[in-house]
């Protein structure tokens, strides 16, 4: 039989993309205030990505003739793991608080980094997600191997191309300077 240890704490990150560009609801709008409210100082905000790149499925709900836009953001506070479907609660209540007419004009998809893994929460059942609570799944998108990361055939396309990798990656690397820190306190 394993022991069974302390948990490992997590760096929480939002993938978050809105039609017409990011700035005017992260800063006219206030989600970035909401949003730490909710998580905690920001350590990390991506340059804007073009994220019609790899889908149009959003603009059915976003509108059809616009662009979406993403960005990642990072979280300066680590949590454990076990935050998740909470977490993914708290981001569904703050893009109902901006949609109109039932359609979303924010998408706010939380995860973690863990210096092994890049997961996401999902409200959607599917073989590759595990039930966490709350009608919450977790799904693992991406594993970091050999000093990269690697993909699955689940993975969405946005997190298999290498721009979006090359943000993991700056983003698990402050992860793991602050996790250093978390774990050398608990001595």
């Amino acid at each position: 039989m394993g022991k069974i240890k302390d948990i490992d704490r997590v760096n929480y990150v939002i993938h978050f993309f809105s039609a017409g560009g990011t700035d005017y609801w992260l800063y006219h709008e206030n989600v970035l205030e909401k949003l730490k409210k909710h998580f905690g100082e920001i350590d990390y905000i991506s340059d804007e990505l073009d994220f019609q790149k790899y889908t149009y499925y959003y603009n059915l709900e976003m509108g059809q003739n616009v662009k979406i836009k993403a960005r990642m953001i990072s979280f300066k506070n680590l949590y454990s793991p076990g935050f998740l479907a909470d977490a993914k609660t708290i981001t569904n209540s703050i893009e109902l608080e901006y949609a109109f007419d039932g359609k979303r004009k924010i998408n706010l998809d939380i995860g973690y980094i863990h210096h092994m893994q890049f997961v996401l929460a999902s409200t959607k059942p599917w073989g590759n997600r595990i039930y966490l609570s709350k009608g919450i799944y977790a799904e693992i998108t991406l594993m970091y191997v050999y000093d990269q990361w690697k993909a699955f055939d689940h993975s969405y396309q946005n997190f298999k191309d290498k721009e979006y990798q090359n943000i993991l990656t700056e983003i698990r690397n402050i992860y793991l300077n602050k996790r250093k820190k978390w774990l050398s306190g608990k001595k």
